[in-house]
């Protein structure tokens, strides 16, 4: 029985016009736009893999994306402590909160979003068909959509972001149509981030550019791809053109902005040259005055972010001593030094690596996870550190008149 060819006569005409043939150059490349969440788009995609028979087949996955999907367990190989090391915890938080809202979608409707694209990957693999990871790694997007939103908006996009996770709302018909126009990773940051069109070319317009070149790079004469429906007409126009110059720029999540590199080491400088001047100026009693504020400014409001975080007491205490010292740096800041801690002292176990995806949305399971007390002591400590830097700074700064 043909699933697809069974669907009723309206689905039937939508699935057809999600099948797009395209010749470009020596290659016929068969453009299948899916909703993430369809069933029948599942069936569609194992029909026309079956039925063509192509050299390759496309998804529209990356690696990390693809692996997140295929193992469930993966997060119980996890090294917490290598990946502090590396500076990658915002990452991994990052990752976390996708997988986090891939499974409340998935929850609510019966099927987890991302299943047609493992569907056509199966289903290469079982005709013996090589497949192609074409998504843009997952980490490089979030990252260029980070350093896209303006100065003014990044708390607010955090805080957004992890508020998304508690929200309870029912998805609703006109939601769900939204949705079988749009993946995953795309809908979640447009969800939060409707106000900041400069996200739309970081997480539309550069994947489809991504995504058509390495479609065009895959092997064979007959090519089936299969990606997001939202992603359908830009693939199509960028097919059709030559955008192989930009590739290593959007390859690429780039370097930090250059205002962010020297406002990371003028700080200090202007810190400790305004100790410097003061005790110069007014006396080493004074200047004395101000280390004390300093130190009281930045390990106050960085432990009284590791105690609202309800970290370990070792961990408030690190945040106290450590935030005057790496708000002088911009090699480390004080949240890496309480989460390392906080993982020496309260280390996660396996099973809290295994249930954090589902914790992250009750705030009894940011309380009771370990993995993401981590993740709370990171944050929150961090966040008051930038505070103590603020005030301790202009108090200095004041006394310099």
């Amino acid at each position: 029985m043909n699933k697809v060819q069974d669907a009723p006569d309206q689905d039937k005409k939508q699935l057809q016009s999600d099948v797009h043939r395209l010749r470009v150059k020596d290659k016929e490349i068969i453009l299948v736009g899916t909703a993430h969440i369809s069933k029948q788009s599942a069936d569609l995609v194992r029909e026309i893999i079956e039925t063509e028979m192509p050299d390759c087949v496309c998804v529209e996955l990356d690696e990390k994306r693809y692996k997140s999907l295929s193992d469930r367990k993966r997060w119980e190989a996890l090294d917490i402590k290598e990946i502090i090391r590396k500076k990658q915890l915002g990452l991994l938080i990052a990752n976390l909160v996708l997988a986090s809202y891939q499974k409340k979608l998935g929850d609510q409707i019966g099927m987890m979003p991302g299943s047609e694209l493992m569907e056509a990957v199966k289903c290469a693999e079982s005709a013996g068909i090589p497949v192609s990871l074409c998504d843009r790694d997952v980490g490089v997007t979030l990252k260029r959509a980070w350093r896209s939103t303006p100065l003014w908006k990044k708390s607010w996009l955090l805080a957004t972001l992890l508020a998304s996770l508690f929200d309870k709302t029912e998805i609703t018909e006109e939601k769900l149509a939204e949705l079988r126009q749009t993946d995953v990773l795309t809908e979640l940051l447009e969800e939060i981030g409707e106000a900041m069109p400069e996200l739309k070319t970081v997480l539309i317009d550069e994947r489809d550019t991504f995504l058509s070149e390495k479609i065009k790079a895959a092997k064979g004469e007959k090519i089936v791809a299969v990606v997001g429906a939202g992603h359908v007409e830009g693939i199509k126009r960028a097919l059709y053109e030559d955008r192989s110059d930009v590739m290593d720029e959007i390859s690429s999540a780039g370097e930090p902005s250059r205002v962010w590199k020297v406002l990371g080491w003028a700080i200090p400088a202007i810190i400790i040259g305004s100790l410097g001047y003061i005790a110069w100026n007014k006396g080493a009693a004074v200047a004395g005055d101000n280390v004390v504020y300093w130190i009281l400014a930045n390990g106050i409001a960085s432990a009284a972010g590791a105690a609202v975080a309800l970290a370990h007491p070792w961990t408030i205490l690190s945040a106290f001593v450590a935030a005057p010292i790496t708000s002088l740096t911009p090699v480390i800041g004080a949240g890496y030094v309480t989460a390392f801690v906080q993982t020496m002292v309260c280390p996660p176990v396996v099973g809290e690596f295994q249930t954090a995806i589902q914790d992250m949305t009750t705030f009894k399971g940011w309380c009771k996870n370990r993995l993401l007390k981590v993740f709370t002591a990171f944050l929150l400590p961090g966040f008051g550190s930038m505070i103590g830097t603020w005030l301790g700074g202009y108090r200095i700064v004041s006394n310099l008149f």
